[in-house]
C-alpha cells in the first residue's frame, strides 16, 4: 500500500473546544466516512474521563481530510474535579 492510499483511509480530528481543545488525532475512515460522533478518554487531575464530541465542518488540507469536532458537555463526564469538603 502506498502512502497516498494510506492517507486517503485516514482523517485528522481537530478538537475545537472542551477539555481537548487545540489537540488533534488521526482516525480511520469507515466505509469512506468519518465518525459523526466520537468518544475520547483523557485524564483530568489524574482521573480518566470520557468526553463526547460531535462532528462539525470538514475541509481538505494538502490532500488530507480534516474534521472539526465540538464538545458535547451534557453527555460527557464532568470536566471539573469533584472535591470532598473535609
Amino acid at each position: 500500500m502506498s502512502d497516498a492510499e494510506r492517507v486517503s483511509e485516514e482523517y485528522v480530528v481537530e478538537y475545537v473546544d472542551g477539555p481537548l481543545a487545540g489537540e488533534t488525532d488521526r482516525r480511520v475512515l469507515i466505509g469512506g466516512r468519518y465518525d459523526d460522533r466520537l468518544g475520547a478518554v483523557a485524564a483530568v487531575e489524574g482521573l480518566e474521563s470520557l468526553f463526547w464530541y460531535n462532528a462539525g465542518s470538514s475541509r481538505e488540507i494538502q490532500g488530507e481530510l480534516h474534521v472539526q469536532y465540538t464538545f458535547d458537555a451534557p453527555d460527557s463526564d464532568p470536566v471539573e474535579a469533584i472535591r470532598d469538603d473535609e
